[in-house]
């Protein structure tokens, strides 16, 4: 039980890491949530630091979804492969999401979710999760809007996981759909200003 719980808050404590935050102010003097959308995700990173600082915050990003999921191993009680491994994975995955979101170490002004969702798909289910991103690459060549690209990757995340990859465990089908709603919640700035035509791209600052 002490592990478990252990896991819990190192899933959220990694969540909590504010990369952008903290290479802004090292590297760059600035507090990223003061610039840009005054986000601190790696989209507002790439437009406000510049493009490989950008690369670094979306990798930590997603690094730290994937490995509060695979904290699942430091325990022993709970069989690999169960639905019951299957839901204390997603939970911890889902502590490292909120950490991001509403971070301790950085005042709990957070990013979006969409890089540390990323993150823990890889780890839940990684053939969906790439295919997901696949969408969401497809989208942005297109476009050149990030948001947009991840509204509708996530939107198809439940598509792969229940319609093309049939996965078993229904914690897993949940999880599916439960992104969707986290990303929807997040993102509501973001879909008001793509109503209006407002949303920027990428890599336009202003």
């Amino acid at each position: 039980m002490f592990l478990l719980i252990s896991a819990f808050v190192l899933a959220y404590l990694l969540g909590s890491v504010p990369s952008s935050v903290w290479l802004g102010k090292m590297l760059k003097g600035v507090d990223l949530r003061d610039h840009g959308s005054g986000n601190a995700g790696a989209t507002n990173a790439f437009r406000v630091l510049g493009k490989p600082i950008g690369v670094v915050v979306l990798l930590a990003d997603m690094g730290k979804g994937y490995l509060a999921v695979n904290l699942s191993h430091i325990q022993s009680e709970i069989l690999s492969g169960s639905e019951a491994w299957m839901i204390l994975r997603i939970g911890l995955g889902l502590l490292a999401v909120t950490g991001h979101i509403y971070p301790v170490l950085a005042g709990f002004r957070g990013g979006k979710g969409v890089a540390t969702i990323a993150g823990v798909g890889l780890a839940i289910h990684p053939y969906a999760a790439l295919a997901a991103m696949g969408v969401y690459l497809l989208v942005f060549l297109i476009w050149k809007i990030s948001a947009l690209g991840s509204l509708l990757a996530v939107l198809t995340y439940p598509f792969w996981i229940i319609g093309v990859f049939r996965s078993a465990f229904l914690s897993v089908r949940i999880f599916s759909v439960l992104v969707v709603v986290v990303i929807l919640i997040t993102h509501r700035s973001n879909i008001e200003r793509m109503i209006r035509r407002e949303e920027k791209s990428l890599f336009r600052k202003t």
